[in-house]
């Protein structure tokens, strides 16, 4: 799978470092991440019903069957089997997401070159994790066509069901070459230079999604966590929970990963924060009311400049040119 990636590219400049202009982050994210797309096989759990069914369920109501949208659900989506198959892939996802940045295609992210390896072994124990899950869901697939059966009435159809599970649900993974290929510029050094330039413009729009990703966690992190070191109407200290403080921890060490080094005021408010809870955890804050106080006074402070960076934040170019960049997608595209 490493293949996939130059194996000729130069060695992948740290992203960190001093925070320089747009066009200097633009150039390192090109130089030091790889784009990675996520794609899954997921057996879909709907079903549009046939135009006889769709003829009666318009009748209840006296509408014309072709105003009329309706389907049916195979199977229980509640049942533990088939949750624990779709938490799988809830934790691929997050984690690919955890681990990247977005970019402006559709089930396309950007990862660090250096944590390729990393990602191929993850992905592949993952991948394992799923096919076991699927196994277990198909010991079990006998008993959820029989309640189907039951919940459906007249609308169950075995044809609607194969005759197994396996292999429909996997997750693919691979490196696309976003880069205008060398032959072009023999070919026609123009359409190269255009090339050049689309590619140019989605990493200049990558950098804006990292940046505005980045201000939306830290001002939702921070002001939760300022909120909950509040205290209620009659003065006493309002619960928070561990992850309060240790979710920004894992902000911190999250951005210092991937961070681009492209917003001098967002660098300077995360370096802020970081110095304000630095070596405390959260019993600390519980324990002792004074430390609270102070602490949720400074990171009030911060979650006040960051509001004011979201509010004045200009909405996301939408790229022009010879081919249209759809938006980026929330989670990875889906087959089949």
């Amino acid at each position: 799978m490493s293949a996939l990636i130059d194996s000729h590219a130069p060695a992948s400049p740290t992203l960190g470092g001093p925070t320089g202009s747009h066009d200097e982050a633009v150039r390192r994210l090109r130089s030091a991440m790889a784009p990675v797309r996520l794609s899954f096989t997921w057996f879909g759990l709907t079903k549009s019903l046939n135009a006889e069914q769709k003829a009666r369920a318009a009748a209840t109501f006296e509408a014309d069957a072709p105003f009329v949208s309706a389907g049916k659900k195979l199977w229980d989506s509640k049942a533990p089997a088939f949750r624990a198959v779709s938490a799988v892939r809830t934790k691929i996802v997050e984690s690919w997401c955890g681990m990247s940045l977005p970019f402006p295609e559709p089930g396309v992210r950007l990862l660090r070159r250096d944590q390729v390896e990393a990602f191929l072994a993850l992905m592949t124990d993952y991948r394992v994790e799923l096919a076991d899950a699927v196994a277990e869901l198909d010991r079990h697939y006998a008993e959820l066509r029989a309640s189907a059966a039951r919940q459906l009435g007249d609308l169950y159809d075995p044809n609607d069901y194969p005759a197994t599970l396996a292999g429909l649900f996997d997750v693919s993974w691979d490196f696309p070459n976003i880069e205008p290929p060398g032959y072009l510029l023999a070919l026609s050094p123009a359409l190269y230079r255009e090339e050049q330039r689309r590619v140019r413009q989605r990493f200049d729009e990558a950098v804006r999604l990292a940046e505005e990703a980045f201000l939306a966690e830290f001002a939702r992190l921070v002001g939760h966590l300022t909120e909950r070191l509040g205290t209620e109407a009659d003065g006493t200290p309002r619960v928070f929970r561990d992850s309060a403080v240790g979710n920004l921890s894992a902000f911190f060490e999250r951005f210092r990963q991937l961070d681009v080094r492209s917003h001098e005021q967002l660098d300077a408010l995360v370096t802020e924060a970081q110095r304000i809870v630095r070596g405390l955890g959260p019993q600390d804050l519980r324990d002792q009311g004074a430390l609270r106080q102070h602490v949720a006074e400074r990171l009030g402070r911060v979650r006040d400049e960051l509001q004011t960076l979201v509010v004045e934040r200009p909405r996301r170019r939408v790229l022009r040119g010879p081919s249209p960049s759809p938006s980026p997608s929330p989670s990875p595209s889906s087959e089949g």
